[in-house]
């Protein structure tokens, strides 16, 4: 959004207080006053809003409106780990066909990374018309500065009418930033998406009031429309070996890779069992269980079926098992053939995250 920030010089008695808040180092004193740099400056006020002086002020303004005829195309960022694309990505590459189709536009895949030219290849078989790449070392593990923004200058550069995103832990991190910084609206952990034609708008369907209604919800004024949505809720596209893709590879100068933290390690955690997210048969345990060394028995039955452990929210906000186990409307969405609860009172925010298991368990009742 455009807009001024100004200091005033005769009010501004050098407390530093302004440097502290700013959350993107844009602030420094010189002289004993504060001094911005309009070059990091995204006028966030949160300097305005600590100024006991009255020393900064802030102006914003619509600027020009929006062309929304511009905007073109069906975006799908696709996450990769290691060089290794994410089963989100071909889920959403699957919707997004849909989407595209209706519209009557590309379906374009985005992938971010280092050395992951080979991959090009799987995604044009998935789907994608076009294919967005940026391949820089500093791309190589997931950073929210570089990732950011390398996404905002292609969005800005081409346009995208819409973007899709995993509500994964990289997917809920990148995507909101972006967001902010194209002035867009942004609908998280949707469950459905459609396309009202004649309007061309994006039909964004999430659970609301702790999953008692389904809202869809819509971005009328602002492009590009920008949705995250929920592993295992949507089918994987198919492969077609036959398809090409036309691929546009960015390359930006060392700058915009900067980050302002520093990746130091990225420790795996060592499970015994499978994947849950990936996994057939799921066992999970709850606040029912008692204690955390109950989760013996889910370990060593999920071990038994060869199937994943999950948890209750309840249980992981207790310490009992680690985040990465959870299961429902803040953890993650499975799809197993069968799902085992043990301790769960089934709270709608729980079911939520496997109601499209194939076997139905009944209602779990009590703790």
């Amino acid at each position: 959004m455009a807009g001024s920030i100004t200091i005033f010089l005769d009010r501004c008695n050098g407390c530093t207080l302004c440097v502290k808040a700013c959350p993107f180092d844009a602030i420094h004193m010189a002289n004993k006053k504060a001094v911005i740099d309009m070059a990091k400056c995204t006028l966030c006020g949160a300097c305005v809003e600590v100024c006991e002086l009255n020393a900064i002020e802030l102006k914003k303004d619509a600027g020009v409106k929006k062309d929304l005829s511009l905007y073109k195309d069906v975006w799908v960022f696709c996450e990769q780990k290691k060089g290794v694309i994410q089963s989100i990505s071909f889920e959403l590459l699957g919707e997004g066909r849909k989407l595209a189709d209706k519209l009557g536009v590309k379906l374009c895949a985005v992938m971010l990374g280092s050395a992951v030219e080979s991959r090009i290849a799987e995604l044009a078989e998935r789907g994608a018309d076009k294919i967005y790449i940026a391949d820089h070392p500093a791309l190589q593990s997931f950073q929210d500065d570089p990732y950011t923004e390398v996404l905002v200058k292609l969005a800005e550069e081409y346009l995208p009418e819409i973007i899709l995103c995993g509500a994964t832990v990289i997917g809920r991190s990148l995507v909101s930033r972006v967001a902010v910084r194209l002035n867009a609206g942004l609908t998280a952990d949707c469950t459905a998406l459609d396309i009202a034609e004649k309007e061309r708008l994006l039909l964004q369907t999430r659970p609301a009031f702790g999953g008692n209604i389904m809202a869809v919800i819509i971005t009328p004024n602002h492009r590009p429309q920008m949705a995250t949505v929920r592993h295992k809720v949507m089918k994987e596209a198919a492969i077609d070996k036959a398809r090409k893709a036309e691929v546009i590879r960015k390359n930006y100068p060392d700058e915009v890779m900067k980050s302002r933290t520093r990746l130091v390690d990225i420790v795996a955690e060592i499970e015994e069992t499978v994947n849950l997210a990936e996994a057939d048969i799921v066992v999970s345990g709850g606040r029912g269980l008692g204690g955390p060394e109950n989760f013996a028995m889910i370990r060593e039955l999920a071990k038994t079926l060869n199937g994943a452990v999950g948890a209750s929210r309840a249980a992981v906000d207790a310490d009992w098992i680690p985040y990465s186990h959870q299961v429902g409307q803040t953890g993650k969405t499975v799809v197993p053939k069968l799902y085992l609860a043990c301790g769960i009172s089934g709270q709608i925010q729980h079911l939520i995250g496997d109601e499209g298991r194939k076997v139905p368990d009944p209602r779990f009742q009590g703790e």
